[in-house]
């Protein structure tokens, strides 16, 4: 990403609307800043929206809906926890919330990394979507609520279940239903109830291990986690048993 050396700007978000928060970010980095610190964050829609190439932003608040929603390149840090509609619709770039996010995360995203340290609520993944090698991303370090993954046409969601007590199963219902494409990893248990109709179940091959150690990497280096206790864990996969789910219902 950027050159810890390139200027910093700061900015004091308190009491400013939130488009006028947004003008002065795409304003700032129109001049060439690349680094930008946002301070008492108190939720403002939008930010990182539309921002492209190689910025680094670092959030210190709670930043509103729809945070990097269209994104493309740059990485956001949050110091809090996020709201709705995080990473909406992002191509590319990497958003970290140090906390917990809301509901649809990651909504129809193109491609780019989410890391969530905490829970994530209703519809994390819903639709998110993938390309040849442009898969779109999110690690959730602990659970979510119900229809994680619905409508998935592609990409990678991990759920760790960081936070679940020994024993204790995630609770979501409806888990990728609906899921035609991409796949779905969970560290820790959910029963077949808590499954959509459209899901398969299977265990990791070479490949799947690989593309989990080195995403649990990243979350760990992130978060200051250690990947190897993470992954002692067994994981399951979720798949789609099919990419025309609903094909049925539409055909004459």
């Amino acid at each position: 990403m950027t050159d810890a050396k390139e200027p910093l700007v700061k900015i004091d978000a308190s009491g400013i609307y939130y488009r006028d928060l947004n003008t002065r970010l795409r304003n700032v980095t129109a001049n060439g800043t690349r680094r930008i610190t946002l301070r008492n964050v108190h939720g403002q829609r939008y930010i990182g929206t539309d921002l492209n190439g190689p910025i680094e932003i670092e959030i210190f608040g709670t930043p509103g809906n729809d945070l990097g929603a269209f994104m493309n390149g740059p990485r956001i840090t949050v110091h809090g926890n996020a709201q709705d509609g995080c990473g909406n619709t992002m191509n590319d770039g990497e958003i970290i919330v140090h906390g917990h996010a809301g509901d649809t995360v990651g909504l129809s995203a193109r491609g780019g990394k989410i890391f969530i340290r905490e829970d994530v609520g209703y519809r994390a993944g819903i639709h998110m979507k993938e390309y040849k090698d442009k898969k779109s991303t999110i690690v959730v370090g602990g659970t979510a609520q119900d229809f994680v993954g619905e409508y998935m046409a592609g990409g990678i969601l991990i759920l760790l279940g960081m936070n679940l007590r020994r024993g204790k199963s995630h609770r979501a219902k409806f888990i990728g239903t609906g899921m035609h494409g991409g796949v779905i990893y969970i560290r820790g248990k959910v029963e077949e109830y808590q499954l959509g109709k459209e899901v398969g179940v299977a265990e990791l091959d070479k490949n799947d291990s690989q593309v989990l150690r080195k995403l649990v990497d990243e979350f760990a280096n992130h978060f200051n986690y250690n990947a190897e206790e993470i992954l002692q864990k067994d994981f399951i996969k979720l798949y789609p048993r099919s990419l025309r789910p609903y094909g049925r219902l539409y055909a004459y």
